[in-house]
């Protein structure tokens, strides 16, 4: 009997279909899909559910507006979803739609439920609420809030997104979510890596639970486009209860055909932006524990994908179409920058430079250009063709192998903590060590003295060798470029393509390679970066700006010195591996940073101005001569620089291109 392989089951939100989506929306699938296809490649049985939210007051509205039913308005644009899904190349396994039937009538079942049990109970309910967020809130929540002559609230914007809010009265069904406040709290501190980044939990805990958890309005009375209530049809049931349990639905719970809901459940992790963590940290797993329902094992909450001027919106004009760059770059392109210039907890800043320039530096030099020299070098030296490993002959193989085994299995711890591009940065030290390795052997050297064939053929062969198990590395992001690699190098054998064939050095048997177009074309940078801003801008409508610049008080200068005292500090580029905080200090975190000729833990006080999760892969520009020291018991050999702001300290970075240990001149 063939061994029962290991299930993974994890979702993406369900997006809500109320207009076109851009390429914030495509950085939570891309990421879904980049994790399902790695653990598919462990060999893992591998559920990965997207879908849509359908129901709500705006949808009404906007097929209002058209003359129109909702599910007119909604079949052309889930449409348009599910073809860019499919144009990203998403590998999910099912697409739920809350209008379908085996959602529908699941969700009328748990209202019933929690109804019967006593969990939902009849009132009414007055609050502010926000139509596009679809979402209630008090006065203490609202940001802008406006007030009357006697300081009353009459209005003010929804602490999550900034949209406006209005006063609503009516008759609702609540959900006693109160009762479970205590119970959700122990939950936290027994799983500590149920909520994923920390910092989301601290949150949570103080900004909601600690204040004390209300009941929560669960039906509407004021739109009819929605699953009814049972029983009493003049309520529809809301989003929180709607729309969360779309992660059972689709694979079948409460229902007679639930292989899937025994096979996949509890889920391996739910993947959300950090705008909607509370609604599955605090209501869905309260939502769970009611029905006696296992919990979510993980909730990674993932930062936004922002622009320089703050989130996407057309009528900023900085909108980003994905179809736009992958039409004109290529899919693997799109899908290497989003998921390697933003560590996947933080906010990152998508700029058309730093796009041009990933494809151009890493992939177009780094990967390109090694895969092309590699091929060319052994159809010239050895007509094309490479035996099997022999082992290596000098330091420098025995040295790339290393990297190569190493690379490995930082890759993926990096991966199993959902740390993509750190990922994606071993990767590419692996890169960079094959290209250092080229320099080291020189084998155009070699290939001129007869007596030294076998060393050439091991250089050869350490090259293809480490180039493979880059390609197997980078399945699980680009779905095209690792069998353009696998053709190249002349490999078609399935077993050489897999997880297992990288766990040690050395599987090619025997190859013959070929070669083949450039993987990615080099850019023309100012050319695309007008290219790029031209399409952004192409959304916005066209608006005369006033702009005032504000002075601002700059501190004077310092004492001058001498060109000599400032020519002994040497500046270096540092990434960030690991940050932490210092026990028993506040304002110090202790990073751990590859500078390229070694690691070192920096000490720094900046704690009070940054999660240490957000500067995992940054670059940073450190003093590297400094003399070591101890500060809180932990030692610091070396400065990062830092800039000041009005009391905000940011650290200063440098761009990705720039290798780690670089001097700054």
């Amino acid at each position: 009997m063939p061994e029962k392989k290991k299930t993974f089951y994890l979702t993406t939100p369900i997006y809500y279909p109320s207009g076109k989506l851009h390429i914030g929306h495509a950085y939570t699938t891309v990421a879904g899909d980049a994790m399902a296809r790695y653990k598919r490649l462990q060999g893992f049985d591998v559920m990965y559910l997207t879908g849509t939210d359908e129901h709500g007051q705006k949808i009404q509205q906007k097929a209002e507006e058209q003359n129109i039913t909702p599910l007119e308005y909604l079949d052309p644009v889930v449409e348009d979803i599910q073809s860019l899904w499919k144009k990203l190349d998403i590998s999910n396994d099912d697409f739920i739609r809350t209008t379908e039937k085996r959602h529908t009538k699941i969700i009328e079942q748990v209202f019933q439920k929690l109804l019967d049990q006593g969990d939902i109970y009849l009132d009414q309910y007055e609050g502010w609420y926000s139509i596009p967020d679809e979402t209630f809130y008090t006065e203490t929540q609202l940001v802008d809030v406006e007030r009357n002559e006697k300081g009353e609230v009459t209005g003010g914007k929804s602490p999550d997104s900034g949209h406006p809010v209005e006063l609503i009265k009516e008759e609702s069904y609540f959900f006693r979510m109160s009762k479970y406040a205590d119970r959700l709290l122990d939950y936290y501190e027994k799983n500590p890596s149920f909520i994923q980044p920390e910092s989301r939990k601290n949150e949570m805990i103080n900004n909601f639970i600690k204040p004390g958890l209300e009941d929560l309005a669960v039906s509407r009375t004021t739109f009819d486009w929605g699953i009814k209530v049972p029983n009493n049809p003049k309520h529809v049931i809301y989003v929180w209860i709607d729309a969360l349990f779309n992660y059972l639905t689709a694979i079948g719970y409460g229902t007679d055909q639930d292989e899937k809901y025994k096979k996949y459940w509890p889920a391996n992790v739910h993947l959300v932006g950090k705008e909607i963590v509370r609604f599955h940290t605090i209501y869905w797993p309260i939502m769970l524990m009611a029905l006696d329902l296992p919990l979510p094992k993980q909730i990674f909450a993932h930062g936004w994908l922002l622009m320089k001027d703050g989130k996407m919106s057309k009528s900023k004009g900085n909108v980003v179409d994905p179809v736009t760059l992958i039409d004109r770059y290529g899919l693997d392109a799109l899908r290497y920058y989003l998921l390697r210039e933003v560590p996947f907890g933080a906010d990152g800043v998508f700029t058309p430079e730093g796009f041009v320039e990933r494809v151009n530096f890493d992939l177009a030099n780094d990967l390109g250009n090694l895969l092309n020299r590699t091929v060319a070098m052994v159809q010239k030296y050895f007509d094309g063709t490479l035996s099997s490993y022999k082992g290596p002959v000098n330091e420098f193989d025995e040295e790339l192998k290393a990297v190569a085994e190493q690379t490995v299995k930082a890759y993926e711890e990096a991966m199993e903590n959902l740390e993509f591009s750190v990922a994606l940065s071993n990767v590419w030290t692996l890169i960079s060590r094959t290209n250092k390795y080229i320099d080291q052997t020189a084998p155009w050297v070699l290939a001129k003295d007869d007596t030294k064939r076998k060393e050439l053929h091991s250089v050869m062969y350490h090259l293809a060798e480490s180039l493979r198990i880059t390609a197997v590395l980078l399945t699980p992001f680009l779905t095209k470029t690792p069998e353009k690699i696998f053709f190249q190098l002349g490999i078609e054998e399935a077993k050489l393509k897999s997880w297992d064939s990288i766990l040690s050095f050395g599987a090619i048997q025997q190859a013959t390679v070929q070669k083949g177009e450039p993987l990615f074309p080099r850019l023309e940078v100012e050319e695309e970066v007008t290219y790029i801003k031209e399409k952004m801008q192409g959304s916005a409508p066209k608006v005369e700006e006033k702009v005032e610049v504000e002075e601002t008080e700059l501190p004077e200068l310092g004492a001058e010195i001498a060109f000599d005292d400032f020519s002994k500090v040497d500046l270096r580029v540092a990434q960030v591996l690991e940050a932490a905080p210092v026990k028993k200090a506040d304002r110090l975190l202790k990073l751990q940073l590859d500078f390229g000729f070694e690691k070192r833990q920096i000490v720094s006080g900046i704690a009070k101005h940054y999660q240490p999760e957000e500067l995992v892969g940054k670059k940073l520009v450190c003093v590297a001569n400094l003399t070591p020291v101890k500060l809180r018991g932990e030692i610091s050999q070396g400065m990062i620089l830092t800039g000041e702001t009005d009391g905000k300290l940011q650290v200063l970075e440098v761009d990705q291109s720039l290798a780690n240990g670089t001097k700054i001149l």
